[in-house]
């Protein structure tokens, strides 16, 4: 094994590793037998399971001594943009790193990775993310009053299960033991509250999320109040002329509820966020009030086609952004030609809520280069900064997470504004990151375009 500090036989073994894959990519398979091929099939996936285990190490060492400012925000960012993956995937790398690779403590001090025995069979390539993730999953779904060394003996004996068996059969022994060390289902508070979550997926082509989660044993009996109100047939039904949200709804209505119990449910859900939105309890957010925040295009709204992109960063068909237009406070944003919004000014540092409002339609979220957090959850930026004599105008701001807004603050990245009013995003000089880039996370369509723009380059 090479020393972490000889940098040129690491270089090298790279090189000769990369052109072996490069020459077993243009064998063909002709001349094996279906024994043969089913052989090959196993040592190239041997192969695949070590390279996770070489990325534990890599990975461990990246988030113990890696600055922000070398990662471009957070360890997941770094990842994320540098190997072109989902945001999603390199946070469970990261995860499954902190248990399988080794670990450096505060003193320097090489640490076992604490799944040690999963850690050495991926290292052999005997188990997969699949095992793993099975592995893990049994261990986060163990009560917290399990001792530390029946975590351990039930580990170890899972990983051997998974050197032998598909991770779907390693599942099923996996439940069968988590029921031998809690037969009576013993779970306290601590341990729902670690579990409770709530998630939305992300869009389907025809706008529908999918949302999954854990409810608290609280949550639940609440929720089950309301939909017992809510939910009821005959309430808050869209397709009623005047939705009934308020009283009982009369027979007539009731006898042409169509909808399943789970139409009801998601129809409920429904009011009781607009009742919320129009309570105006919900005070302000980054400086406007707590409102959906709906960008459009004003020719789509003239012929009623296309969608609008909300301050989230999903989007909403036109027939439901002329529905909650309808109720509506309007704002017109005007654009020159080429998209850049037209000069909106300001003396004061703070942006204002119709500065916000146009960088909601023009950034839609965090400018940053693949950074994917949207305008409800940026801040107001100035391209040039304030106390250098940077101006609150609307040609002069961006939107910055707290994170990205933070790396201008402390560790020398610095942004400008092309010529079609996008912000570029500069890495201070001793950082080899290419050159300055722009965020299309935001603006998918911008990757269809076949003209490049030339003040791209640094």
């Amino acid at each position: 094994m090479c020393s972490n500090d000889d940098r040129e036989s690491i270089v090298a073994v790279l090189e000769r590793y990369e052109a072996a894959a490069a020459q077993l990519a243009g064998v063909g398979f002709e001349a094996l037998t279906t024994g043969e091929l089913l052989a090959v099939a196993e040592r190239l996936e041997r192969v695949s399971r070590r390279h996770a285990a070489i990325g534990h190490e890599l990975i461990n060492r990246l988030d113990r001594f890696a600055l922000c400012e070398e990662l471009g925000g957070t360890l997941a960012d770094g990842l994320a943009d540098r190997l072109r993956i989902s945001g999603v995937e390199a946070r469970r790398r990261i995860g499954e790193a902190a248990d399988l690779g080794t670990r450096v403590a505060l003193s320097g001090e090489v640490l076992a990775p604490r799944l040690q025995a999963s850690a050495a069979a991926a290292r052999a390539g005997l188990i997969g993310a699949e095992h793993v993730r099975v592995i893990r999953r049994f261990l986060a779904g163990l009560p917290g009053w399990v001792d530390p060394a029946t975590r351990e003996r039930a580990q170890v004996r899972l990983a051997e299960l998974s050197t032998q068996f598909r991770p779907d059969q390693v599942n099923r022994a996996a439940a069968v033991l988590a029921n031998l060390i809690n037969p009576d289902g013993d779970f306290c508070d601590e341990d729902r509250a670690r579990r409770r979550s709530v998630l939305i997926g992300a869009q389907g082509p025809d706008g529908m999320s999918p949302m999954r989660g854990w409810l608290t044993p609280e949550l639940r009996a609440g929720l089950e109040a309301v939909l017992a109100k809510w939910a009821a047939p005959g309430m808050c039904n869209p397709t009623d002329q005047t939705a009934t949200t308020d009283g009982q709804p009369d027979e007539q209505a009731r006898q042409h509820d169509a909808r399943s119990s789970a139409q009801r449910n998601h129809d409920a859900l429904t009011a009781m966020v607009r009742t919320l939105l129009c309570s105006g309890q919900l005070g302000s957010h980054r400086g406007l009030p707590v409102s959906i925040i709906v960008t459009a295009r004003l020719t789509d709204l003239e012929t009623q086609t296309g969608v609008g992109v909300t301050g989230g960063g999903s989007v909403l068909p036109m027939g439901d952004v002329i529905r909650l237009a309808r109720h509506a406070h309007h704002y017109l944003a005007i654009f020159d030609g080429r998209g850049r919004p037209l000069w909106l000014g300001h003396t004061k540092r703070l942006a204002s809520a119709d500065q916000r409002i146009v960088l909601h339609a023009f950034d839609r979220g965090c400018s940053f280069p693949g950074c994917h957090a949207p305008g409800y959850l940026s801040e107001v930026h100035h391209v040039q900064d304030w106390a250098a004599g940077g101006r609150t105008d609307i040609d002069e701001l961006t939107f910055a997470c707290k994170a990205h807004n933070l790396l201008i603050q402390t560790s020398g990245w610095t942004t400008r504004k092309r010529a079609d009013g996008r912000t570029q995003w500069i890495p201070p000089p001793h950082l080899d990151r290419g050159q300055p880039r722009t965020n299309t996370f935001h603006h998918p369509e911008e990757l269809l375009r076949e003209d490049d723009h030339d003040d791209d380059v640094g």
